[in-house]
């Protein structure tokens, strides 16, 4: 069986993969999760082969959450499923070494066979937007001197998506299990590599690069 946790912040949509995935005979949903840092929780506890797991959800989304999966559950692939087609969401994600990126809207038996395949150790790239996220494979990925973004710690990009969802030092300090002084020095140097000057900056910066979104 391929053991399969699933991450989302909707439990309609949760409920939906879970119903499709039961048809399968060879596919087991052993855990769900509503954030990445459940997800991240659930992941270490349960040991799954695949994680599917969405990009926008609060406190911690896919773009976070993923780091920690890898490193936490080196064994499990991971298979991005979201509603959002932008190439530079795949490029990103592929930089992290996911294993696939497949849209809600294409999902269903195709749903089935991409976590079959990434199973197995292929990639999975929905077709609406493999062809323009590997346009530029050959080249050379951006670095720090190219998009300050990622020059970013992983504790740091945290930061930034807690912060620009409107928590206070003390929420995210909270939520990351760090202290209120410790998450106000990640803030600063987040805002000194990103020459942001303020939170409304931040917001702005977080929701230009999809970090946050209208309404996420």
């Amino acid at each position: 069986m391929i053991r399969v946790l699933i991450a989302d912040d909707h439990a309609l949509v949760r409920d939906g993969v879970r119903a499709l995935l039961a048809t399968a005979g060879d596919i087991q949903v052993v855990a769900e999760a509503s954030d990445g840092r459940e997800a991240v929780e659930r992941a270490r506890a349960t040991s799954p082969d695949v994680v599917l797991i969405d990009i926008a959800m609060p406190g911690l989304g896919g773009l976070e959450a993923v780091p920690m999966l890898r490193r936490e559950v080196p064994g499990a692939k991971i298979l991005i499923l979201t509603q959002y087609e932008q190439a530079d969401y795949v490029r990103r994600f592929l930089r992290l070494g996911v294993a696939g990126y497949v849209l809600k809207k294409a999902a269903g038996t195709e749903l089935i066979a991409a976590i079959r395949a990434a199973e197995r150790g292929g990639l999975v790239l929905d077709p609406a937007v493999a062809r323009e996220a590997l346009a530029d494979a050959g080249a050379p990925a951006a670095g720090p001197a190219d998009d300050p973004y990622e020059s970013l710690t992983e504790r740091e990009r945290q930061v930034l998506k807690l912060v620009a969802e409107g928590r206070s030092n003390k929420d995210v300090a909270s939520f990351l299990g760090v202290s209120v002084k410790t998450a106000m020095t990640h803030r600063e140097h987040l805002m000194q590599k990103l020459d942001l000057h303020d939170r409304t900056e931040l917001t702005r910066y977080a929701l230009r690069r999809g970090i946050i979104h209208d309404g996420a």
